[in-house]
C-alpha cells in the first residue's frame, strides 16, 4: 500500500491506496483557517491532482469537534480574506478528481461553504451546518453565496444565509447538503463505502463529470465577494459596520448594526 506525507504548517496531507486525506489541523480554533490554510489546501488538492495513484479525495477536520468554523476572526478582519478563501472554493470545482467532504462536529461560516462546494458530503450525526458571515459583519458575496442557491434552492439558501441559523445533519440531509448522515464511530466507513463506489468509475469520465457540473455554474464562479463588495458598498470596510461585528464576537457580546441600516 502506498503511503505518502507532506509535510504543512496548518493541514495534514496523507496518501493511503487510492485515497488522498486532506485534514485541516487546527483544533484549538475548531480549525478555523488563515491565508496560510487556504493555500496549503491549494497546495495539497494539487498534489491529489497530480499523483496517479490518487482516485478520491476526503477532506476533513482534526479534533473530532469541527469540521472547520470558517476564518479565524483575528485574520478575517482583512480584506485578504475575501480574496484567498475565494480562490479556494473555486479550487475545489476545478479539481477534476472526486471530493468529499467528511464533517464531524460543526461546519460553520467558511466550513459550510467547504462542505457544499465539495462533490459529495458525508456527515456525522452530531455535525452542525450554518452560516456566520452576517452575523459577524464579514461580507460573503458572489459564487461562494450564490453556488448554495444551486444545491439548497433559493428560499432555503436565502434562510441559511439571511438567519444563520444552525442545523444538523439530518436537517441538511433532507436540504439536500448532506449525502448521508451516520454514528460517528461509522463515517470512515461511510465515507470509503461512497469512495470506492466511486473508485469503480472511468477517471476521465468522472473528470468530464465534473466539469459538467462546473459548466452549469460556470458564470456565477467568475463572481468574486470582492467584486460584489466594490459594487454593492465600496467603502464598507471604512465604515465600521464590519469592525463592529469582528469585535461584538471576540468580546462575545450581540452587536450593534441597527445604525448602519
Amino acid at each position: 500500500m502506498k503511503l505518502d506525507h507532506m509535510q504543512f504548517k496548518d493541514i495534514l496531507y496523507e496518501v493511503k491506496g487510492d485515497y488522498a486525506h486532506v485534514t485541516i489541523n487546527r483544533p484549538k480554533v475548531l480549525n478555523a483557517f488563515t491565508p496560510v490554510t487556504l493555500q496549503e489546501l491549494k497546495a495539497a488538492l494539487d498534489a491529489a491532482e497530480k499523483d496517479k495513484e490518487v482516485g478520491v479525495i476526503v477532506l476533513s477536520g482534526s479534533g473530532g469537534r469541527a469540521f472547520c468554523s470558517g476564518g479565524d476572526m483575528n485574520w478575517e478582519s482583512s480584506k485578504e480574506f475575501q480574496d484567498h478563501e475565494y480562490e479556494f472554493h473555486i479550487h475545489l470545482t476545478k479539481c477534476s478528481k472526486p471530493i468529499i467532504a467528511k464533517v464531524d462536529g460543526y461546519a460553520i461560516g467558511g466550513g459550510n461553504h467547504m462542505a457544499y462546494f465539495c462533490d459529495l458530503t458525508i456527515a456525522s450525526e452530531n455535525s452542525i451546518f450554518g452560516q456566520n458571515g452576517p452575523r459577524v459583519g464579514s461580507p460573503a458575496g458572489g459564487a461562494i453565496v450564490a453556488h448554495s442557491a444551486n444545491i439548497l434552492g433559493h428560499k432555503r439558501a436565502r434562510e441559511m444565509w439571511m438567519t444563520c441559523k444552525r442545523y444538523s445533519a439530518t436537517e441538511m440531509m433532507n436540504w439536500g447538503l448532506v449525502n448521508s448522515v451516520v454514528k460517528k464511530e461509522k463515517l470512515d466507513d461511510e465515507v470509503k463505502k461512497y469512495g470506492d463506489e466511486i473508485l469503480k468509475a472511468a477517471p476521465t469520465c468522472l473528470k468530464i463529470l465534473k466539469a459538467s457540473f462546473r459548466k452549469q455554474f460556470d458564470e456565477i464562479l467568475k463572481i468574486t465577494q470582492k467584486s460584489m463588495v466594490e459594487e454593492v458598498s465600496p467603502e464598507y470596510f471604512k465604515t465600521g459596520e464590519q469592525a463592529e461585528g469582528a469585535k461584538a464576537f471576540l468580546e462575545k457580546r450581540k452587536p450593534n448594526f441597527k445604525k448602519f441600516r
